[in-house]
């Protein structure tokens, strides 16, 4: 499934759901589930519905295996009464199915329960020493590092991203991340995989200025990359790909391509992420795990940088585009 958060405009106001991506639109999954328990004969379809396939993404990422299993089933249904041309209401005469152009995209976890954000692609990580003057550490290779970074700032597609006041070096970074989708703790590297709900793109956006400053004391990054982070478009669920390590990943600059490299070229794997942040230490569904950026997958690496209202395309292979725009406030 290509899972995502959309808001949609009602007589009541604006509503972020649940949904899932199909070619024919958006099927809002809370409300198509009731539907299919309905069609079921189930005396209390919208209460089971709310438990089963929950309207928001992180309370559907915490029912775990059950959850998902019931969203692939009713999606089925979905599929089926489409192609026999039912028409889709709900009890209510809600809408089951929006068209694109009806909804806007948000991120797909618009809150994250947490975020860590690793630096696992090695010449990504030997690019930055080397602007750092520093050698290559041997610890790099051992463990699979990683910061933790603000899971309250996320923005989503088509979201502008704002400039911070207190950088003059903007950054993008294009990134691959995980969404835990089932908790544990003390994960086995080779049961590791289970744990995935799925993957989507990530823009790890930095102020390499004040982010070199706090580098030089060995703190942080804090103020150099918690303003914002964009996910999206969409979050596909981890039976969708079949090979996540052989993903091409592109990252366009007012359309013109300044970094490309593949998933594959990384060094310390989701799976072995995973095993080393559990170790001691609880998972929870929702929490997002980033790769950190590809080989030449941000400006550090290529002397090159955005400007205030460049518009930045992350796209990764089988995920689809991520598309921000820069704005700088005039007092920025």
């Amino acid at each position: 499934m290509k899972l995502c958060t959309f808001e949609v405009r009602t007589v009541l106001g604006k509503h972020w759901r649940l949904g899932a991506v199909i070619a024919e639109g958006i099927v809002d999954l809370n409300a198509a589930c009731a539907w299919h328990l309905q069609k079921k004969g189930e005396a209390q379809p919208y209460r089971l519905s709310n438990v089963l396939v929950p309207p928001d993404m992180l309370s559907f990422l915490q029912g775990e295996v059950t959850s998902m299993t019931f969203a692939r089933a009713t999606l089925e249904h979905i599929l089926e009464a489409l192609k026999s041309g039912e028409q889709l209401l709900g009890l209510n005469e809600e809408r089951l199915v929006f068209k694109a152009d009806e909804v806007v995209l948000k991120a797909p976890l618009p809150r994250p329960a947490s975020l860590r954000d690793f630096y696992a692609f090695e010449q990504h990580a030997k690019k930055g020493y080397e602007k750092r003057g520093a050698p290559m550490p041997q610890e790099w290779y051992e463990i699979p590092v990683y910061y933790k970074g603000n899971h309250q700032s996320i923005i989503g597609p088509g979201e502008d991203v704002h400039w911070p006041a207190y950088t003059e070096k903007f950054d993008y970074e294009l990134e691959l991340a995980i969404v835990i989708g089932k908790g544990g703790r003390n994960i086995p590297e080779g049961k590791a995989r289970e744990h995935i709900a799925g993957f989507t793109v990530m823009n790890d956006f930095s102020a390499r200025d004040i982010q070199r400053k706090e580098m030089k004391v060995h703190l942080g990054p804090s103020k150099g990359k918690d303003f914002a982070t964009a996910f999206g478009p969409v979050l596909v669920t981890a039976d969708e790909i079949e090979n996540p390590y052989d993903l091409r990943m592109t990252a366009r600059i007012n359309g013109e391509l300044w970094s490309e490299g593949n998933s594959g070229s990384i060094y310390h794997s989701f799976e072995k992420m995973i095993a080393f942040a559990s170790m001691d230490e609880t998972l929870h569904p929702g929490d997002i795990l980033g790769s950190g950026t590809v080989g030449t997958g941000c400006g550090l690496e290529l002397d090159r940088w955005v400007k205030p209202g460049d518009v930045m395309e992350l796209e990764i292979e089988e995920i689809g585009i991520l598309k921000n725009r820069v704005v700088r406030n005039k007092s920025s």
